[in-house]
């Protein structure tokens, strides 16, 4: 079996993701030892043996809706967002003077990956709403990545998971040197799956229960605050733009 937390698993939350898999996996009384990390996100996502994982909004709705199974969506209390959603900020050079998001037509935007929500979906979406075209394209393959290209010159504008951006506060320095220009609508956070022949519920409540048995320190470090039910049929309706033309 094969259980992996990887979409906020920087390093100095992995001690914390790795106590909350301890203590989903004694709710459950069976699962793999140790939380798996080492592997290509999309082997994990489709694995026959896949009993927990947590991907992106954008890969389920386009890839995987028929071959896994929902979980549930974890709730951290996003700023602005319903609970269980989530939203993507889009940053610029702390000294940047441009004050609105016309002001960057045409500039050079970093994104993560092109099916990623936060990185790639969600700023497309915001951006074409307001009739603001990207210029050059960047992709970066993460967004602590995508922060630096801003960061350093090398992009004018990034689109980052708000969850993302906060733990960035914590614990990356790149923030001090960037500023939040805009943030997009919310829309369903990143929710945890499982293979379609597990029992859906049993591991639900597991989770629950591990969530209220996390320490306050790893709950804090976390930003967990509960597990939420959205139906597939809310992450299937979120729009899905064209993929990016490098």
């Amino acid at each position: 079996m094969i259980a992996s937390l990887g979409m906020y698993d920087m390093a100095p939350v992995q001690a914390a993701n790795d106590r909350f898999w301890d203590l989903i996996r004694a709710a459950l009384g069976y699962g793999p030892d140790r939380l798996t990390r080492a592997d290509e996100l999309w082997e994990i996502w489709q694995s026959p043996d896949l009993l927990l994982a947590q991907t992106c909004g954008m890969p389920y709705r386009t890839r995987l809706c028929d071959d896994v199974a929902l979980v549930g969506t974890p709730d951290y209390g996003v700023e602005g967002c319903p609970p269980g959603y989530y939203r993507s900020v889009l940053v610029v050079r702390a000294d940047d003077p441009r004050q609105s998001e016309d002001a960057f037509a045409g500039a050079r935007f970093a994104f993560n990956e092109p099916l990623s929500q936060s990185g790639w979906a969600a700023p497309v979406v915001h951006l074409r709403a307001r009739g603001v075209p990207m210029g050059e394209l960047m992709q970066t393959g993460a967004h602590v990545a995508s922060a630096q290209a801003v960061a350093d010159g090398r992009a004018d504008l990034a689109g980052l998971d708000a969850l993302t951006w906060t733990l960035m506060g914590e614990h990356e320095a790149v923030t001090g040197r960037l500023r939040v220009l805009a943030r997009t609508e919310p829309t369903p956070g990143l929710p945890y799956i499982t293979a379609r022949n597990r029992d859906v519920q049993v591991i639900a409540t597991a989770l629950r229960q591990a969530i209220t048995e996390l320490t306050p320190e790893d709950r804090a470090a976390l930003h967990l605050k509960g597990l939420i039910a959205i139906p597939s049929e809310t992450y299937l309706a979120v729009a899905t733009p064209p993929a990016p033309r490098m």
